[in-house]
């Protein structure tokens, strides 16, 4: 008897600590894509900004879907290799936010102009100058990925959003009543 009332304070304990987590990531992932989305990424958090691989340029180290972290930085300390999130302003890349790798880098009188193209394509995208990066990729996002993919889809969606949405709703809902009936 008295082992199952510490099994029942343990469970519930557990049960309690995993629902501040849930909210805790529920609040932080609504938290970061409203900040992108409402201020069309331009603000960061804590210099720090969380971006949508849309298209298959950087295939295979990107795949369409991917999340990833970029951290603004410094232009001057950009190197050849890095892979950057830049505001593109000419062609076809006009008002896109593009991710693609820097190739190579020129220094015209302290003046910094970037050379990028995507891994996966065979031509160079146009010049990119300080001004229009956002920063530079620090990593990709492998939860927020696979999560993104999984809620892109109607199944997904439905079992990872609304299922676990209506249960703690539903959990909350109980612990009411029952703080009620313990009340009266």
């Amino acid at each position: 008897m008295v082992g199952d009332d510490r099994m029942n304070k343990l469970f519930k304990i557990m049960w309690k600590v995993f629902k501040v987590l849930i909210w805790i990531l529920v609040i932080l992932i609504v938290s970061v894509i409203a900040v992108q989305r409402f201020s069309n990424n331009k603000l960061t958090v804590a210099n720090y900004s969380v971006y949508t691989v849309v298209t298959e340029s950087m295939v295979p180290k990107y795949n369409v879907g991917d999340m990833i972290l970029a951290k603004k930085v410094d232009t001057s300390i950009l190197k050849v290799g890095d892979d950057i999130v830049y505001l593109g302003n000419s062609g076809s890349f006009t008002d896109k936010i593009v991710t693609h790798q820097i190739i190579s880098i020129d220094d015209n009188n302290g003046v910094r102009m970037f050379h990028t193209k995507g891994i996966a394509n065979s031509i160079e995208d146009p010049i990119v100058s300080s001004n229009q990066i956002y920063g530079r990729v620090v990593c990709r996002l492998w939860i927020l990925s696979f999560l993104s993919k999984i809620v892109s889809n109607q199944y997904g969606f439905y079992f990872v959003i609304i299922v676990p949405a209506v249960i703690l709703v539903f959990q909350i809902f109980m612990d009411v009543v029952n703080s009620k009936k313990k009340s009266d």
